[in-house]
């Protein structure tokens, strides 16, 4: 009846098919903003329709009976009945059940029918099984509830305060037994919390602990309150391991990270500070480092540029501490003329003093130096630092010799009078002995020194002019000077020519008598200081070498030499980092 109805109010002429299709527009129109806003009133709309109903059974044309009809239909309660959304219901309970009845069926025909087969492979997979298992329990709404945890240690006043029901999580993980989390532990209020996060190891890499996180429970058993304890429980786990915690809440910042050169040698089997001696990262002297974490005092993360995981550090703080009250080595001014061997007997004992030298080194403590990796470039100047007798000189000569475009040096100032076959400028410049010590006095030389009544040294405006010239400038100074040349300005780069041991140092020195290089042979006790003065030179300032060589051979350590400062041009160097900012 409805369907005839409709059917001839659409063949309608007139003012009537007008009627309807303002009604039609106005239904629409209601249905449309409707739908567009979330407010949406459908008795509102109803009653809307109504009243254009009402408005056309005014008309003379419309069909009376019809809009009748149709307005009957509107004001039915059955229109204005609130459809509620259908609840699902489970259709049945045992469907685990079900399906292994199916399996049964199906066995017998599954070695003959691929699709048989291919069902039975699904129904018996584990996904599908605990799909089926989880939902049978939802459907009888069978929800266990989980025993109360162990907690007899904490106080009983802080079981019994109400805990938010988000504040709990559970976190699970998958390892190995023996495998390290990357992850420490510090007691705080009686509680395991987690004190700080290895970059790069596993924890850090899924991202589901944090650091301050309260550890609860792992694998359902109390962890207590000995972090050594927990360690072990952990590192001993394998399978599956959930963790019980608290979760800290706390705001992640990114932590800023640096390169630093390390110099001295760690081992963290072998330190009983450090927190965990698993999570500790061994290094050597000379190595890279990249810096991930300093936020704790003590104890900075960090890996080897190399690659690796992360490991634990002592911090530079940590560091300065434990060294602070060891006796550096500082007895080179006292054991033997640095720069001793300019004439015969009336020679005295007497020791270069460097520019802003002063008590420097009674305090420095050299732990790490930040680093920048650039790239390839020349050096401005080439120091040559090594004990007397150690062939510094013969190789300084050879670099000259073998490119005289390509490297220069200076020449020494002196106080005393120029001999009758001296020009000055040529072997020394010569100054008076007031000048040379208004200049030492105001800072102008590098480093000097006094012999038989005379000044002598390197003044620094001397290095520059060299390197005006375009030249790499050789320098052969006293190892303190390098607190001066070790800067932006110099751009050294630094190599220390090591004594060999004794009997190679002593078969050297007769082999270059033999071959006319040297007239003096070397006493037994001279030799000897050499060798003990090389080892302390490398203790003291080793820290501020580029290179070391050692050098038992003359032309062995001269190709040593000239290929490394030949890779300069051509492979990236790591530089300390005020060289670059």
């Amino acid at each position: 009846m409805a369907g005839t109805v409709f059917g001839r109010l659409s063949l309608e002429k007139g003012d009537s098919t007008n009627s309807l299709e303002g009604l039609d527009n106005k239904l629409g129109t209601e249905a449309t903003d409707g739908f567009e806003h979330a407010d949406w009133d459908v008795s509102t709309a109803m009653h809307q329709a109504l009243d254009t109903l009402s408005d056309s059974t005014s008309s003379t044309t419309a069909n009376d009976l019809d809009l009748i009809f149709l307005k009957g239909i509107m004001e039915s309660p059955v229109a204005h009945e609130q459809f509620e959304e259908p609840k699902l219901e489970a259709v049945r309970e045992n469907n685990v059940e079900l399906v292994q009845d199916i399996l049964k069926e199906l066995s017998p025909i599954a070695h003959s029918s691929q699709a048989a087969d291919e069902l039975v492979r699904i129904l018996k997979e584990p996904h599908f099984q605990s799909l089926l298992e989880t939902h049978d329990s939802v459907a009888s709404k069978n929800y266990e509830t989980p025993p109360p945890s162990p907690c007899s240690f904490m106080d009983a006043a802080l079981n019994n305060q109400p805990v938010p029901p988000d504040a709990v999580r559970m976190v699970g993980i998958r390892k190995v037994s023996g495998e390290h989390l990357g992850v420490t532990f510090r007691v705080e209020n009686g509680e395991l919390v987690i004190a700080r996060i290895l970059h790069g190891g596993m924890i850090d890499q899924q991202g589901l602990l944090h650091v301050g996180d309260i550890i609860k429970e792992v694998n359902g058993k109390e962890v207590g309150n000995d972090p050594k304890v927990l360690q072990e429980m952990l590192k001993e786990a394998s399978g599956s391991v959930v963790l019980k915690i608290l979760p800290s809440y706390q705001e992640p910042h990114t932590a800023r990270q640096a390169f630093v050169k390390c110099h001295f040698d760690y081992d963290p089997s072998h330190d009983n500070l450090i927190p965990c001696k698993e999570a500790g990262l061994s290094f050597n002297s000379g190595d890279i480092l990249q810096i991930f974490n300093q936020e704790d005092l003590n104890w900075w993360q960090a890996c080897h540029i190399e690659g690796g995981s992360a490991g634990l550090i002592p911090s530079q703080l940590l560091e300065e501490k434990r060294k602070a009250f060891v006796k550096r080595d500082l007895e080179l001014a006292t054991a033997g003329p640095l720069c001793a061997g300019m004439g015969g007997k009336k020679k005295k004992r007497m020791m270069y003093l460097t520019t802003k030298n002063a008590e420097f080194d009674r305090h420095e403590l050299k732990i790490y130096e930040e680093v920048a990796k650039v790239p390839p470039f020349r050096r401005k100047t080439l120091v040559l630092i090594g004990a007397q007798g150690v062939g510094r000189r013969s190789l300084k000569n050879k670099l000259m010799v073998s490119d005289s475009q390509r490297y220069g040096t200076t020449i020494p100032f002196t106080s005393r009078k120029p001999k009758v076959d001296e020009r000055d400028g040529q072997m020394y410049s010569f100054m008076t002995r007031s000048e040379m010590e208004c200049d030492i006095k105001n800072g102008r030389f590098l480093e000097h020194g006094e012999y038989d009544g005379n000044f002598y040294g390197t003044k620094i405006s001397s290095i520059h002019e060299v390197m005006d010239t375009g030249k790499i400038c050789i320098l052969d100074v006293n190892p303190q000077a390098l607190k001066v040349l070790r800067t932006s300005e110099f751009l050294p780069y630094v190599v220390f020519i090591e004594a060999p041991d004794y009997e190679v140092l002593k078969a050297m020195n007769r082999s270059a008598i033999e071959l006319g290089v040297v007239t003096k042979q070397m006493t037994d006790s001279e030799l000897k200081r050499t060798v003990d003065e090389s080892e302390r030179i490398k203790r003291a300032y080793g820290h501020y070498f580029d290179l070391c060589i050692i050098n038992d051979g003359h032309e062995a350590a001269f190709r040593t030499l000239r290929s490394a400062l030949e890779k300069l041009t051509t492979e990236q160097q790591w530089v300390p980092v005020n060289w670059v900012f």
